[in-house]
């Protein structure tokens, strides 16, 4: 088994780990803790030039006396997959420090015949774990080498199967000390994308986009 390499730092977020510690600090500090502590967050996964101060309202709410286990969900932007995936790794790479796979649970979901490894190129090619992970570091830097991480690949997945993989994970969020992550930007909004939809009597775009991610967040309420 080998180590994930931070293959998107030095161009999605920075690769120097004090350049990068500091930036993650400020977007931490000017976040505002609302409630918490979090059992589960969901967090943007773009370069941390567009999405950094968002992803840090998320973080803000980690209190990492309550966590040893993080569940880190990640949709596939570049391999087909109909199902979940798993590393085949053993620690994730990030510019502050290491972050250690529970190689038992891994195996554990593994063995449901559920879930496929993901090859080391596909692997080190999906963005959307890699995205929370300096993020989840810097966040739980008073545990670190204390607590172990759980990367899933999320495929395009059928709503009969989006039921069987949430009743299978349910009982690993029932633990007390687990923290479940997902990786979602809501949508890509643009022509590039193909996805313009603009509720005119919402006035500028950008608060059509904010209402649409509202609906959202009512929907999963």
């Amino acid at each position: 088994m080998s180590i994930r390499r931070a293959s998107h730092a030095g161009s999605w977020y920075s690769n120097n780990s004090n350049e990068l510690n500091g930036q993650l600090t400020e977007w931490l500090n000017k976040a505002k803790y609302t409630h918490g502590p979090a059992k589960a967050l969901i967090s943007p996964h773009a370069g941390y030039y567009y999405c950094g101060a968002t992803a840090a309202f998320a973080y803000k709410h980690i209190n990492p006396d309550l966590v040893d286990t993080v569940f880190i969900l990640g949709p596939s932007h570049h391999y087909r997959l109909s199902g979940c995936a798993l590393t085949q790794t053993i620690e994730y790479e990030t510019p502050l420090y290491n972050l250690i796979i529970d190689q038992d649970i891994n195996n554990e979901l593994y063995q449901t015949g559920k879930f496929e490894w993901m090859s080391r190129k596909t692997d080190e090619d999906e963005h959307s774990i890699e995205m929370q992970l300096s993020f989840l570091a810097k966040a739980m830097e008073s545990k670190k080498g204390n607590f172990k991480v759980v990367p899933i690949m999320v495929g395009n997945t059928s709503s009969d199967k989006e039921k069987m993989y949430g009743e299978m994970l349910a009982k690993y969020f029932l633990r007390p000390k687990t923290l479940f992550i997902i990786s979602s930007d809501f949508c890509h909004w643009g022509e590039r994308f193909g996805y313009t939809y603009f509720d005119e009597s919402f006035g500028e775009i950008w608060k059509s986009i904010e209402a649409l991610d509202k609906k959202v967040l009512t929907s999963i309420n």
